[in-house]
C-alpha cells in the first residue's frame, strides 16, 4: 500500500471520529501516543451519531470500503441495531470509467483488433456502473450469423491493486481489534475480513460469475418462477462476461408491475419459493438478491416470472446445516423453543455445556411477543436475526455459512412485503420445509440413499460373506467349536436380508425383473438359514 493511500485512509477514519468507537481503556499507550501526534486530525462530525459517521467514512474511502460496509450491514449478530440500519443505507453507485477504455479492455481480453469483429452496435456509454465493473450493450454475431442482443460486463482497470492494498490494511485493523476487544473470540474480526476478502476476490473473476449463472440456469431450466440469462462462455474471460440482454421490469418498480396487471401475490410468494428451493433443494443460492439484481418478465403477468442477474455471489450449505436450519424453522413455527435450544447445542452453534433450560427461556422471551401478532405481520427474517442475537449472549460463534443465508432471507422478505404487504411468509414456507424434512429423514429417503449406493454394494456383495466369515473366525475363542457351522445361519441371513433390500430398491425403480430375481434369492436364503440353524 502506498504511503499516500495509507495516510488518506487514516485521515478519513480519524476525521470522522471512528477511533472513538474503541474503548479508551482498550487502547495501548503507543496507540494513544500515535493518535496524539496526529493532533490536526480531529473529529469534524461530532454532531452526527456513530452509525452515520461510519457510513460517511466508508463512502469517502471508495468502492472496496462501501462493499465492506454493505456486508457488515447484514451482520446483525455483530453490530448494534442502529449502526446496522445506517450501514444498510450505503449505495454502490460509482462514476463510470471511459467507454473507450472499456472497449480496449474487451478487445485485449478477447484477442481481437477491433470490437466490430465480434460485436455490432457497441455502446461506449455504459448501461450500468458499479464498484467492481460496468456494463455495456452490444449485438453479438453468433456462430449461425445471427445477431443476439447482449450485455458485456467488464472489470474496472487497476481495481485489483487498489483492492489488494485496502484488504491488507483491513486485515491489519482486524488483527488489532482481535487483540483489543475481549469479545473478539465471538466476533472473529479476522475471519470476517477473510470472508469479505474471498467474496470480493471471487467477484473479480467473471468466469466464476458465468459458471454460477450457468449452474443456476440449469437448476431452474423450464421453470415458471425464475429465469437466468444465457451466458456466452466462448466470449467470456476473467475480466469480461458476455450475457444475453434481458428487458424485464425492475422488481422495485411497483407502479410498472401494477400497470401491466401483474399478479402481485403470486409474485411475492414465488420469491419465497425460489429462495427455499435454491437453499434446500439445490444447496446453491443467489446470495446477492437486492432489488438492483432482480427483474420481472414482461410476459405472462398473470403468471409472473423473476429474472436474476449478477450471480457473482452465491451461497451453499452442507447437508447437516440444511437439516438443522429446516428443523429450527419448523420448531419456530410450532413454538417449540426447547427444540430450538437443543438443535443449537446439537449443531455445535453454541457450546456443548450451555444450559438448555436457560437458553430455552431466553428464546421464549424474545419470540413470544412476536407470536402475539398476526402471522402476516411477523418478519421471518427478523425472527432469524433475533435468534442470532439471543444466541450471541450464550457465546454463539459467528457461523460464516449462515451469514449469506441471513442476508438473502432479509432481502427476499423485504422484497416480498414490498410487492404484496399482506405476504404471510410463514404460511408460504412452512409446507415446503416440512415436506423437505420428511423427504430427508423418512423411509423413502433411506431407500433412495441405498439405491444411490447400489453400484458400490453390487460390487462388494460377492465379497461380503467371506469378509464376515473371516472376521468371525479372527475373533473366535480357542475353546469354541469350529466357527463354520455356527456362523452359517448368520451368513445366510445377512445374504437374504441384503437381497431383500436390493429387491425393494429395484421395485422403486420399476425394474420388476430384477426385483423378482432378488426377492427369490432372499426367500431361498431365509429358508436355508432356517434349516441350518
Amino acid at each position: 500500500m502506498s504511503t499516500a493511500r495509507l495516510y488518506y485512509i487514516t485521515k478519513t477514519l480519524l476525521s470522522f471520529g471512528l477511533d472513538e468507537l474503541i474503548p479508551r481503556k482498550k487502547i495501548p499507550w503507543f496507540a494513544t501516543l500515535a493518535r496524539g501526534s496526529l493532533f490536526w486530525l480531529r473529529n469534524q462530525h461530532k454532531d452526527k451519531p456513530a452509525g452515520m459517521r461510519l457510513r460517511l467514512a466508508l463512502q469517502e474511502l471508495g468502492p472496496v470500503w462501501i462493499k465492506f460496509g454493505q456486508m457488515l450491514s447484514t451482520r446483525r449478530d455483530l453490530l448494534p441495531h442502529d449502526i446496522a440500519l445506517e450501514l444498510a443505507l450505503l449505495q454502490d453507485q460509482v462514476e463510470p470509467f471511459e467507454g473507450e477504455l472499456a472497449q480496449q479492455l474487451i478487445e485485449k481480453a478477447l484477442g481481437i483488433n477491433d470490437i466490430s469483429e465480434l460485436f455490432n452496435d457497441f455502446s461506449k456509454t455504459p448501461l450500468a456502473s458499479a464498484s467492481i465493473a460496468q456494463v455495456h450493450t452490444a449485438t453479438l454475431l453468433d456462430e449461425h450469423g445471427e445477431e443476439q442482443n447482449v450485455v458485456i460486463k467488464v472489470i474496472r482497470p487497476n481495481i485489483k491493486e487498489q483492492i489488494d492494498a485496502d484488504l491488507m490494511l483491513m486485515q491489519k485493523v482486524a488483527k488489532l481489534v482481535a487483540k483489543l476487544l475481549k469479545e473478539a473470540k465471538r466476533l472473529r474480526p479476522i475471519e470476517v475480513v477473510n470472508e469479505y476478502k474471498k467474496t470480493l476476490l471471487d467477484e473479480l473473476d467473471l468466469m466464476r460469475e458465468g459458471a454460477n449463472a450457468i449452474q443456476l440456469r440449469r437448476n431452474f431450466e423450464g421453470s415458471d418462477s425464475l429465469y437466468i440469462p444465457f451466458v456466452y462462455s466462448d466470449y467470456s474471460r476473467s475480466n469480461v462476461l458476455v450475457m444475453e440482454r434481458i428487458y424485464g421490469i425492475p422488481v422495485s418498480d411497483t407502479e410498472a408491475l401494477l400497470a401491466q396487471n401483474t399478479n402481485m401475490q403470486l409474485l411475492a410468494e414465488r420469491g419465497v419459493e425460489v429462495f427455499f428451493t435454491q437453499v434446500f433443494r439445490d444447496s446453491f443460492f443467489h446470495a446477492d438478491m437486492h432489488p438492483g439484481n432482480i427483474f420481472v418478465s414482461r410476459e405472462t403477468p398473470h403468471n409472473p416470472q423473476y429474472i436474476g442477474i449478477d450471480c457473482g455471489i452465491v451461497g451453499t450449505l452442507n447437508r447437516e446445516d440444511k437439516r438443522y436450519l429446516a428443523e429450527n424453522f419448523i420448531a419456530f413455527f410450532n413454538r417449540d423453543y426447547r427444540q430450538v435450544a437443543q438443535l443449537h447445542v446439537d449443531s455445535g452453534w453454541v457450546p456443548a455445556d450451555t444450559s438448555i433450560e436457560e437458553f430455552e427461556f431466553a428464546i421464549r422471551t424474545v419470540c413470544e411477543p412476536i407470536f402475539n401478532k398476526p402471522l402476516a405481520e411477523i418478519s421471518f427474517g427478523h425472527v432469524l436475526v433475533n435468534l442470532f442475537n439471543t444466541a450471541r449472549r450464550f457465546n454463539m460463534q459467528v457461523q460464516p455459512q449462515l451469514v449469506l443465508l441471513q442476508k438473502t432471507l432479509l432481502y427476499v422478505e423485504g422484497l416480498g412485503r414490498q410487492l404484496y404487504p399482506q405476504l404471510d411468509l410463514w404460511k408460504t414456507a412452512k409446507p415446503f420445509l416440512e415436506e423437505w424434512v420428511k423427504e430427508q429423514v423418512g423411509p423413502l429417503a433411506v431407500m433412495k440413499k441405498m439405491y444411490a449406493n447400489l453400484p458400490f454394494w453390487a460390487e462388494k456383495m460377492p465379497e461380503l460373506p467371506d469378509l464376515i466369515y473371516q472376521n468371525l473366525k479372527r475373533h473366535q475363542q480357542p475353546v469354541q467349536l469350529p466357527q463354520e457351522s455356527s456362523s452359517k445361519p448368520l451368513l445366510l441371513s445377512i445374504f437374504a436380508g441384503s437381497c431383500f433390500i436390493v429387491s425393494g430398491l429395484c421395485y422403486l425403480q420399476d425394474d420388476l425383473i430384477a426385483a423378482g430375481i432378488t426377492t427369490g434369492l432372499a426367500v431361498v436364503g431365509f429358508i436355508a438359514a432356517w434349516r441350518s440353524a
